[in-house]
């Protein structure tokens, strides 16, 4: 009986531990690499937090200096922590997303560039942003070597 209370209170930890470490390094490498990309075409460091943050604040956020730009930065950690979690689910019950976790990790990244720009961005208050080729490439470049293989990877580690 102890030997299942225990077994239960690690698994509980681990998954606690996948989705804290696959997000918050998600989280930081897309924010790193987005934020670093557009540094070098002349985009101010509280662009990319606005652009976040215009999800739910639209244009205004823009203009709403550090306070809009940390808004910015906890939506981007909740969206990867959710990110995170999702997977962590979805790998209970298919046991294999765990085993090759860079290859699935790499997937998943695909799946959530395709949901976040053709769901949640049309339905987000932000405004239509024109995009280049280079841009959408560099977008899904990040997509599937910092978003999705991390969090793969995290609840490969914490399984």
């Amino acid at each position: 009986m102890q030997t299942t209370a225990v077994a239960a209170s690690e698994q509980k930890g681990g998954a606690f531990y996948a989705i804290l470490w696959g997000g918050l390094i998600a989280g930081t490498l897309d924010l790193t690499y987005i934020i670093s990309f557009y540094a070098l075409r002349g985009v101010g460091f509280q662009t990319i937090p606005h652009a976040i943050a215009s999800g739910l604040l639209g244009v205004k956020s823009f203009d709403g200096g550090w306070p809009t730009a940390i808004l910015g930065i906890a939506l981007e950690y909740l969206i990867t922590f959710v990110a995170t979690l999702v997977y962590y689910i979805a790998s209970r019950k298919l046991t294999f997303l765990v085993g090759n976790a860079v290859l699935w990790g790499v997937l998943y990244g695909v799946a959530i560039y395709f949901f976040m720009h053709y769901i949640v961005v049309p339905l987000s208050a932000a405004p239509k942003f024109q995009h280049t080729l280079i841009t959408v490439a560099v977008d899904f470049i990040g997509h599937i070597t910092v978003i999705g293989p991390p969090m793969a990877l995290a609840v490969k580690k914490y399984s």
